[in-house]
This record gives C-alpha cells, structure tokens and sequence, in this order.
C-alpha cells in the first residue's frame, strides 16, 4: 500500500543553497560563484548541491560549506524553502537555503579559487539568477532579528577583537548606527565579553585592548542582548 501511495506522485530535486556570510573591513559580504555548469553557466550564483540520497538535509549543507571553505564546524542556520515551479531553468528543483557565518579568515582560499568563488560586498551584489537575491535577502532578514538576542555576531569575527570592530559589526548589519557610550557600557555587563591583555596596534597608535568571546560563561549564563 506504502509503495503505490507513493508511486502515483511525481519526484523532484531536492538541493540545498548556501548563504555564507563574512565580515572584513567594516563589510558584510557574501560568497559568491561563477555558475561553472549550464544552464546559464557563467552567471553569478550561490553555492549550492543537490541533497544525496543517503543524507539529510542539514548533512548536504554542511559537506557543501566544507566543500567551498574547508571548515567543519560552523555556524550554520535554515533560512527557509524556495520551491517556485519554475524558479530552476534547467529542472523543477526545490532548494533549501542555510546561511552560514564564517571568518573570512580561516576560509580555505585555494578552494575559493578552485570554485570560482569571490566574496562580494553585500552593497554590491550583482544580479544573481534563479531567486538567489531573495533568498540572501532572507537570510540577511533572520541575521538581524537573531544578532540582538543571541551571541552569532562573533561567528564572524577573529578569536580576538576591539570594541570597534564589534560596533561596527553591528552597525553594518543592522544597517544604523550606534551610540559608542551605551554600546560599550552594555558590552561591559555581559561577563563572556572578557577583555585580554593584548593590544591591537594596527588599526590604532595608542593601541587598542583586545577582546573575546567566551563561549563556556556564556553557557552558564545565556541572556543576551546588546
């Protein structure tokens, strides 16, 4: 009975696409893809790959964010299904979308390059086919109603960071500004925003204290709003 149920409706693709996201210079930016195959090979896409088999969906996009960037653990988040009819030119494709936080420094960058893969300002996007616009837009959406009320926002950051780069980090996300004074005022009440004794003197000459996240605390004490 299972089978014959089963038989009488049609059958898809199922893939899943990958939003990844990194920080660098007071930029939000996304990874992006010269489509290397057809149809419309050469236009600027997501990552993305057909679901296997014997995988769930959740597996799929974690081997094709280790395939592009070559980490295993990262932060990682549904967006949601795009299932259009024809949202696929080449077959009827229902995708799932993840966005991924990632820092832009410890992604492989040869296999950036052995996928046609170039990070690209979230201001300067180009026209991405398919619906792969809505889904960043998504992504960007859910970013911003989670960074307030939960720690995500150091995913994209280096192990140490000044109290600037945060700020601006947020800044750049929500898309407004911030008030410096309340800002770090809030940073000083949550304990696993712990202060180092490193100095950043790159980026200022008096040098700036160095931060970091500290996930075990935060664990201990999960309430989180900045």
């Amino acid at each position: 009975m299972p089978s014959t149920y089963y038989s009488q409706y049609p059958k898809f693709h199922v893939a899943v696409d990958c939003i990844i996201f990194g920080f660098k210079k007071g930029q939000l930016k996304v990874l992006l893809q010269k489509r290397p195959f057809e149809p419309r090979q050469g236009e600027w896409s997501l990552m993305g790959g057909f679901v296997k088999r014997d995988e769930d969906i959740d597996s799929a996009a974690q081997r094709v964010l280790y395939q592009l960037t070559g980490l295993k653990t990262i932060y990682m988040k549904q967006v949601g299904a795009f299932g259009s009819v024809n949202r696929d030119s080449g077959d009827r494709v229902i995708s799932i979308a993840f966005f991924a936080l990632v820092d832009i420094d410890r992604v492989n960058e040869e296999l950036n390059h052995e996928n046609s893969a170039y990070w690209e300002d979230m201001e300067k996007l180009p026209p991405l086919l398919f619906d792969h616009k809505e889904m960043i837009e998504g992504a960007l959406k859910k970013l911003r109603g989670m960074i307030n009320r939960h720690p995500v926002g150091f995913e994209l950051l280096p192990p140490l960071f000044t109290l600037t780069q945060l700020q601006l980090l947020y800044e750049t996300i929500l898309g407004e500004k911030i008030d410096k004074r309340n800002f770090r005022k809030r940073v000083g009440e949550l304990s696993f925003i712990e202060k180092t004794d490193a100095i950043d003197k790159q980026s200022s000459k008096r040098g700036a204290a160095l931060y970091r996240f500290n996930g075990t605390v935060y664990q201990k004490e999960p309430v989180f709003k900045l």
